[in-house]
């Protein structure tokens, strides 16, 4: 099952400022929409939400199988390191679902992690199947109200992520914009984050790692209609959808993930686009050793590569 390819960006701009000054239904009328833009372009007239009363953040997480990969163990290990960072949450008010043909037995699952088993038979990558498998997982029965969030099962999370989404509660959703990136193989962490005049070529995080948007949920079937097509397509488009949405994301204040790059089973690898991310990490290194202790501190799962 293939990723969906991405809109380019002069049409990305026509579109979204055909929503911004004529509406949603005049941008409706443009020919050859993706099935993403045109799910967003519905929720878009239904109007921005309120922010979630009680909010709460579940993280969807499709796990590669075992016939994918060469260290079965290294990839438990990884997934564990993950989970760990969400137990480790300031906030209580969170919940995860793994998606994957085989069960890690290395995680406990329960109420607040769940493993949703996967038999599907697809040919090629199945990423986006599992996407879209839990997305389908997610309840549409008013239960919900928060943020769902997709998210690498190799990646790590601040420990005051949860508590600046359910603090906040913006109505659209959040985007990670400044986060950590760690060269494993080369025991480097990099901070990825918005240009500036210093940094010209830096990038923010959101362009280079998945797990950077959480996406505002209510338990509808539009909005799970929605999460379904926009997580069909690569993390770059993210910011696009949920705007051309009338759901802009709010960036994040804190770095809030760190991306774990360079281990051996990164999915980048296995589909060859992780050439320049080591580069990239070497140009941006933070090099001050008080200012790694800290960034362990909120990041212990990658002190075990180190």
């Amino acid at each position: 099952m293939a990723q969906i390819p991405a809109t380019s960006k002069a049409r990305r701009l026509m579109i979204s400022a055909c929503a911004r000054l004529f509406g949603p239904d005049a941008a409706l009328r443009i020919k050859d929409l993706q099935k993403s833009e045109i799910a967003a372009l519905y929720l878009n007239k239904t109007g921005t939400p309120p922010p979630p009363k009680i909010p709460k953040v579940m993280f969807l997480i499709p796990l590669v199988g075992k016939h994918h990969v060469s260290d079965w163990d290294a990839v438990q290990r990884r997934l564990a390191a993950t989970i760990a960072s969400f137990r480790a949450q300031t906030s209580p008010y969170w919940s995860c679902v793994v998606c994957g043909q085989d069960e890690p037995d290395q995680i406990d699952f329960g109420e607040r992690v769940v493993f949703l088993p996967f038999e599907a038979a697809v040919e090629g990558n199945d990423k986006w199947a599992k996407l879209a498998a839990l997305v389908r997982n997610l309840p549409t029965d008013g239960m919900w109200d928060g943020y769902v969030m997709p998210f690498d099962a190799d990646d790590l999370l601040h420990p005051n992520a949860v508590a600046e989404m359910i603090g906040t509660a913006a109505p659209g959703g959040y985007l990670i914009s400044t986060g950590y990136i760690k060269d494993v193989a080369a025991d480097r962490v990099g901070l990825a984050g918005p240009r500036t005049v210093a940094m010209p070529l830096r990038k923010p995080f959101w362009k280079l790692c998945g797990s950077t948007a959480a996406f505002r949920y209510s338990d509808t079937q539009m909005e799970a209609d929605f999460l379904h097509d926009v997580t069909q397509h690569e993390h770059r488009m993210f910011p696009y959808l949920a705007k051309l949405a009338g759901r802009g994301l709010t960036e994040m204040n804190i770095p809030a993930a760190m991306y774990m790059l360079n281990h051996g089973e990164n999915f980048g690898v296995r589909r060859g686009r992780v050439g320049f991310k080591p580069r990239f990490v070497e140009r941006f290194q933070i090099k001050d050793p008080d200012e790694l202790v800290r960034i362990v501190d909120n990041f212990p799962g990658a002190a075990s590569d180190r």
